[in-house]
């Protein structure tokens, strides 16, 4: 067994629902089409699948976030595991991953079906989904340092953090809009993205201002779908029909105090930190990397994430992303290859693993990065939720 448990772990299969903004199926419905179709990749049954987990495990509160937990699908699928878990407290939304990399090390099971479900499209017709606060409800915990400043949104909040980083780095409008006309284009590509029409730098320009300076197209999109993917111990990945995507390094650390309103450093968040210690468990370097999937969340996580890799200087991505040539699929770092979640839709960080088996497993179509990729650099999000992981095609 090699010294960093990841290592003994890679992606064998991934699945994905339709992908709406509105769904014609259940939250269940669409989670169990996704984790068939990543058995099937995979080459399994499902009478092989002994690990099953989720992030943040079901919460239901009607707000589409979370709506289906690992014992919902495992019920529904008949699965019998040795091992399955779910839960918000974690390195961001590959909390799920590095659990399964652990159980699987323990020798708990050698097949997991990890999956994000998001219904949040359909349950913003009726609910105040996209409000941090409850109206009529007394606030407590971390949102009360948000009450006081009617700050009710993920947007309200992230624009404060990305305000100071615009006055440290001096990024203008038009360089940050590069991101969001980049995935555009990347998503006219993809038959699975919710937004498929491009857009130009002056549609950019013009989109309305959410919260400065976040625009309209800096925002990710609410939908309703499934991802799914499988981890399997390393001699049982080398014996199915896929080559093996091995988890290279992962990042996981949270040296910062673990707070969204309490951060070391608002304008990079925990960021820093988490890509130094997945750097410290690899031999590659960010030369060595083809593509990357950056969170989105808003295109300001992306552009972090850009500074945090090493892949340009702290406050120098401006200058990377200038002109867009540099992060386009034809470019140096082709980045958010399927339009990510600003075009795409939003299936936080799985949605970004999805698309790297796709990238590096050659499927691309039209999208496909030229040349063969083999190494993928990709995160989780923002505040103090940050992860990441680098991915290797065997």
């Amino acid at each position: 067994m090699t010294r960093f448990a990841e290592k003994n772990v890679a992606i064998t299969g991934i699945g994905m629902s339709d992908v709406s903004r509105g769904a014609a199926k259940s939250a269940l419905a669409l989670t169990v089409d996704a984790a068939l179709e990543a058995i099937a990749d995979a080459g399994l049954t499902r009478a092989e699948i002994d690990g099953i987990a989720t992030w943040p495990g079901e919460r239901a509160d009607g707000s589409g976030f979370s709506p289906v937990g690992s014992a919902a699908l495992q019920d529904a699928l008949r699965l019998e595991v040795g091992w399955y878990a779910g839960g918000g407290e974690a390195p961001g939304q590959y909390g799920a991953v590095f659990n399964a990399i652990g159980a699987i090390t323990a020798g708990l099971c050698r097949n997991v079906l990890i999956f994000r479900t998001m219904y949040e499209a359909t349950a913003r017709k009726s609910f105040y989904a996209n409000s941090l606060l409850r109206e009529g409800q007394r606030q407590a915990g971390p949102f009360a340092w948000y009450a006081p400043y009617y700050t009710y949104s993920t947007a309200l909040q992230q624009a404060l953090f990305f305000n100071l980083y615009v006055h440290k780095s001096g990024i203008r409008p038009d360089q940050v809009g590069q991101i969001a006309v980049g995935q555009r284009r990347n998503a006219a590509l993809n038959p699975k993205a919710i937004y498929r029409t491009p857009i130009t730098l002056d549609d950019y320009l013009a989109s309305p201002l959410i919260a400065t300076p976040l625009r309209l197209y800096d925002c990710d999109v609410p939908i309703d779908g499934a991802v799914a993917i499988i981890v399997s111990r390393m001699d049982v990945a080398r014996t199915l029909k896929n080559p093996p995507v091995r988890i290279e390094a992962i990042g996981s650390s949270m040296r910062y105090r673990n707070s969204w309103t309490q951060l070391d450093a608002l304008d990079t968040q925990a960021q820093p930190k988490v890509a130094e210690m997945m750097w410290s468990r690899t031999d590659l370097k960010p030369v060595d990397v083809d593509i990357a999937q950056l969170y989105d969340g808003f295109s300001y996580h992306t552009i972090n994430w850009l500074e945090n890799f090493g892949f340009c200087e702290r406050y120098g991505a401006k200058d990377f992303i200038e002109g867009g040539r540099r992060i386009a699929l034809d470019g140096d770092l082709p980045v958010n290859t399927g339009g990510g979640a600003l075009s795409a839709g939003r299936l936080h960080a799985y949605g970004a693993v999805h698309e790297t088996c796709i990238q590096l497993w050659g499927r691309g179509g039209a999208r496909q990065v030229a040349g063969e990729p083999r190494v993928c650099a990709t995160s989780t999000a923002g505040g103090p939720l940050a992860g990441a992981m680098l991915l290797v095609r065997d």
